[in-house]
């Protein structure tokens, strides 16, 4: 049972994120403001335009 719930929470947890991030910076990218934006700091695919990151961490 507590793994049912340690998933819940981080479903919770990551929905709130995502809902954060978008009212952040709706319509921009999030590379622009992220703390590994620098030389070879971030590897993803998606960089330099974004808009959804699991990674992502603000300066």
């Amino acid at each position: 049972m507590k793994q049912d719930g340690q998933a819940k929470k981080r479903g919770w947890r990551e929905r709130l994120r995502a809902w954060w991030l978008r009212k952040k910076a709706p319509g921009r990218f999030l590379c622009d403001s992220c703390a590994y934006d620098w030389g070879d700091a971030c590897t993803r695919p998606e960089r330099p335009n974004a808009r959804t990151c699991d990674d992502y961490k603000p300066r």
